[in-house]
């Protein structure tokens, strides 16, 4: 009996690893058929609005609610006294960060609704629930709040100062913590003896990380189990439902936590934030769901913002342009409370990150994480990645331009080699794969870098300044977590993953299909994907650090490999042969040396049917398998930009983008650059349009989008992409993140581009944003120093 099918054999041919697959995800999300937190709705569900401070410190005198009391439709008022009093706790950073001197970080934990003092413009103070959206806000407007308002600090390089004002009477000069990395004596004794010192004020400019979708959240409660459902945006459904027990103080089963789609995070939904604890707080006191959606205008003070970083870097070298040393002074800007991870941006993923791929043997950071009156910071793309590698590309060009040294020639001599690798660096992180010359010399060939004299000719012709900027760089990924990789063969045919993982916008669907296709020939139209649902799952980590493949990827395969066995045993029966002569391959079971087979799709229909199986044998070829933590993967690349600029009016324009990139074995080379080009927008973003203003009593100024300038459409250039891979050896697929690599390579790059074109002038350095004004100013005053 020949049971052969080849179905299975070309479907891994077109769907397989290393496929251009389009995305499975795009058609559901297009035509308007995905469900983000907003779009839930439960029946008889009322709304919830916030009362938020409006001004950035003082102290509360009294909270009137009376006349929002009265207003129609409203339900239920509930201040941070009535929270406190219900027993939930306070929202708490995730992570045992000690100062230099080993004293814990000062962790001021947040109330979910203040009660004493506010701490920046947003500060939620109450929450309204009424019968409509529009009374719940109208009714918020009724509240009177007696603030007493006090001085504000908004930079953290402002608030160390002798007498400025103190967030907290805990942390004397407004320092939550001293972190130092590295031995100070020997970087010390290297910079005395360096023949050239470069050292720039490099400034990691704050953004509001502006997601598309704005934060919602429906929250519901079942009497009778005494069980809440919170419906909201996420990067790990799990987590999510563990912070939210935590707080509620209730076990975490008493909670499922529901995400379907998600509109952008970088991070920042990650968090559990206040309202989610109102609603549900509400949920359970009137027994109704909870509704709770922020306006885009709440969102700008409401949601957490990114970066905000201020250090002094310094580079020392030798004669010939060997690196030395390299040391950072500055601040990280927590904001007004500190995040789940608000202190790893600043500390340790500056040091991670800012040794790059150059052999230098020695770093030193020195960083004040500091209280400001400003909105909390949180991880956005990349959560410290980028910034190291700004920092040290940064150097490095500024360094080449003193010295006279080729920029290229100067990241050659420091590259750490091929033959180097497996590489420990000074930061403690072991580099298994990569080849970084290479890398760069693809970019270059693909950026016509010998061709830029050309275009920077034709450009003067316009009157536009044109420069280039390489950007080249390392990252450290998160490591691999103890992830789930769930195998369910489903009755309608079908075949379900299970993992904890969470796709907000990278196309996991697709990639982890393409995965479970090759490893097992399973159609990839049959491929359902399970990560928005805690009670459909049983563990898992979560999406961030850009480990997602890594995690999900691993759980996959191995599970895989457990669907294979139990496969074989399976097909032993129905092929009447030995499990040791049952080989398994492209989706099909035979017996070796024959042509008699049967494939993984219909032994699973024969077990629906019934299939009559001796005891031992395996029932069913469902697997769940949870993967070792395993270590961090290092996905590199190099970006070459190239800009002009309009002396007399200082706007900037990106015109040319090339990029290399390393990310391993690449599952989806459409979903990797995808990825990737998103990142190099947002990284344009920061460098040339985003700017972040607070006046000096902590008003946000720029709150809108009519003040904050988004990038758009036309503010990216055609991208030319490439890749050069070097399978990563620490997990079975080879893979590395790629989620977070496109603003590690873009704002190096930009940066470098602009300050090439601007060299014209003598100008050295801009910090970010270069918007036209500032670049105007410079320009200006460089003809003025000329002069």
């Amino acid at each position: 009996m020949n049971l052969r099918v080849d179905d299975e054999a070309l479907s891994t041919m077109k769907f397989g690893i290393g496929q251009p697959v389009k995305r499975n995800e795009d058609m559901r999300l297009i035509q308007g058929q995905g469900q983000y937190s907003d779009d839930v709705n439960l029946k008889g569900q009322v709304y919830a609005a916030m009362v938020r401070s409006s001004v950035a410190h003082g102290t509360i005198r009294k909270i009137d609610t009376s006349a929002a009391a009265k207003m129609p439709g409203v339900l239920a008022i509930y201040t941070g006294a009535d929270l406190q009093k219900a027993g939930y706790a306070d929202l708490a950073p995730r992570l045992p960060f000690k100062s230099t001197d080993g004293t814990p970080m000062k962790a001021m934990t947040r109330p979910v609704m203040s009660q004493d003092k506010v701490r920046y413009v947003g500060d939620p103070l109450v929450c309204i629930i009424a019968e409509t959206d529009a009374q719940a806000r109208d009714a918020a407007e009724a509240v009177a709040v007696d603030i007493e308002t006090l001085p504000a600090v908004i930079e953290a390089s402002d608030a160390v100062k002798p007498g400025a004002p103190l967030v907290y009477d805990e942390a004397p000069n407004n320092v939550g913590l001293s972190y130092s990395y590295g031995d100070a004596d020997k970087v010390k004794e290297a910079f005395a003896k360096a023949d050239h010192v470069t050292k720039l004020h490099l400034i990691d400019s704050r953004v509001v990380i502006n997601a598309m979708e704005p934060r919602a959240a429906v929250a519901s409660y079942d009497k009778k189990s005494e069980r809440f459902t919170l419906y909201g945006p996420t990067q790990g459904v799990l987590g999510s439902r563990a912070v939210a027990a935590e707080l509620l103080n209730v076990p975490v089963e008493k909670i499922r936590f529901v995400s379907v789609n998600v509109g952008g995070s970088f991070g920042m939904k990650g968090s559990i934030f206040p309202e989610y604890v109102c609603a549900l707080h509400g949920a359970r006191e009137l027994g109704r769901p909870v509704k709770i959606t922020d306006q885009r205008s709440e969102s700008f003070i409401s949601d957490h913002h990114g970066r905000d970083q201020e250090f002094v870097g310094e580079l020392a070298l030798a004669k010939d342009g060997t690196f030395l040393a390299l040391r950072f002074t500055g601040f990280g800007n927590l904001g007004a409370y500190v995040t789940a991870m608000g202190p790893l941006f600043s500390t340790l993923n500056v040091v991670k990150h800012a040794i790059s791929l150059y052999k230098t043997p020695l770093i030193e950071l020195n960083a004040q994480c500091v209280f400001t009156h400003t909105v909390p910071i949180t991880a956005y793309r990349g959560a410290g990645r980028p910034e190291g590698n700004y920092y040290m590309e940064r150097l490095v060009d500024t360094a080449a331009r003193e010295m006279g040294i080729d920029p290229v020639k100067l990241r050659k001599k420091n590259h750490i080699r091929k033959s180097q690798i497996p590489y420990k660096a000074p930061s403690g992180s072991t580099y298994d794969s990569g080849d970084f010359a290479t890398i760069l010399d693809q970019a270059l060939e693909l950026a016509d870098w010998k061709g830029f004299n050309a275009r920077k000719r034709e450009s003067a012709k316009r009157g536009k300044l044109r420069g280039r900027g390489i950007g080249q760089f390392l990252e450290v990924t998160a490591p691999i977590g103890k992830e789930l990789g769930a195998i369910k063969f489903d009755a309608d045919g079908g075949v379900t993953i299970s993992t904890g993982t969470h796709d907000h916008g990278q196309g996991h669907w697709t990639t982890f299909a393409q995965v479970l296709n090759t490893q097992l020939g399973v159609p990839f139209d049959k491929i359902r994907l399970m990560q928005t649902d805690s009670d459909e799952l049983v563990g898992g980590t979560g999406t961030g650090g850009s480990k997602s493949i890594m995690n999900s990827g691993t759980a996959i395969v191995e599970a895989s490999a457990k669907v294979v066995e139990k496969g074989k045993a399976i097909a032993s029966h129905i092929l009447e042969a030995g499990v040791d002569d049952i080989v398994f391959e492209a989706g099909n079971f035979s017996i070796a040396g024959t042509d008699r087979s049967v494939s993984i799709m219909q032994i699973a229909q024969q077990l629906r049917e019934g299939l009559k199986l001796p005891k031992d044998a395996p029932k069913s070829l469902d697997v769940d398998h949870f993967t070792d933590p395993g270590p961090a993967t290092y996905p590199n690349g190099c970006h070459v930009c190239e800009v002009e600029v309009d002396p007399e009016t200082g706007v900037t324009e990106v015109v040319k983008y090339s990029m290399v990139g390393d990310f391993g074995t690449v599952i989806n080379p459409i979903v990797v650059e995808g990825q990737v080009q998103g990142g190099v927008v947002q990284g344009i973003g920061q460098c040339l349009l985003e700017s972040t203003v607070f006046d000096a009593d902590g008003q946000l100024l720029t709150g809108s989008f009519m003040d904050y300038a988004m990038p758009r459409a036309d503010d990216a250039p055609s991208f030319a992409n490439g890749f050069h891979s070097e399978p990563a050896t620490t997990n079975p697929l080879g893979v590395k993140g790629c989620g977070e690599a496109g603003c590690s390579g873009s704002m190096p790059s930009v940066m470098n581009a602009l300050m090439d074109a601007l060299s014209d002038y003598g100008i050295t350095h801009i910090n970010m944003p270069a918007t036209p004004l500032r670049v105007w100013q410079a320009i200006q005053e460089a003809k003025k120093n000329a002069a």
